[in-house]
């Protein structure tokens, strides 16, 4: 039986797609990672889908001159690969038309709060758990939703909740997100694959 093809956009670390990757791994995955995309040309994202072996693509403002071109180009290379889900993992890029339409409700996103609490642009890395520091939320945790062409505003359609503990930091509180992260994402995938099977 074919395994849901997913495209991970990311434009630094990849730590979610390096986890989603080892999930797809597992006897059993109903997915697998066709294609990796970063604006970045020196992620350790890109590098690690080198020495994985996983088709990758280097697209940006220094790949392509206007924004239309680049959403043009990430269409076709999506479409080439026969992507069936699109997952967002820290990328520091808003999508454009072209993606949103080509795509609609087949692209995800991970953020690091939940939404709809501490979302919208702006809101990401360090700021978000600056943020849930200042508001006094006794929990947070990373929520996965539908992209939408407003930052973090489509349907959440899982979440993990975090406990926000008295001594946190936004470093110890981003820490702990990122491993429940870790864990909610490969898992999400998964559930959209069994459903799409």
């Amino acid at each position: 039986m074919a395994r849901l093809r997913v495209a991970v956009l990311v434009s630094h670390t990849g730590s979610n797609f390096r986890a989603l990757h080892e999930a797809s791994l597992r006897p059993g995955a109903g997915f697998e990672i066709g294609l990796v995309v970063s604006n970045n040309s020196g992620s350790q994202a890109l590098a690690y889908a080198r020495e994985q072996e996983i088709p990758h693509r280097h697209l940006s403002s220094h790949t392509h001159a206007t924004a239309e071109e680049l959403d043009a180009a990430l269409v076709e290379e999506l479409t080439a690969r026969s992507v069936d889900l699109v997952v967002t993992a820290g990328y520091m890029k808003k999508l454009g038309p072209r993606t949103l339409a080509s795509h609609g409700n087949r692209i995800i996103n991970i953020h690091p709060a939940l939404l709809p609490r501490h979302g919208g642009q702006g809101m990401f890395g360090s700021a978000v758990h600056e943020a849930v520091l200042a508001s006094g939320d006794r929990v947070t945790g990373p929520s996965i939703h539908y992209v939408t062409a407003e930052y973090d505003a489509g349907e959440v359609i899982a979440r993990h909740e975090v406990p926000v503990l008295p001594d946190d930091t936004a470093e110890s509180l981003a820490a702990r997100v990122l491993a429940a992260e870790h864990r909610l994402l490969p898992e999400v995938v998964a559930r959209i694959a069994a459903e799409s099977a």
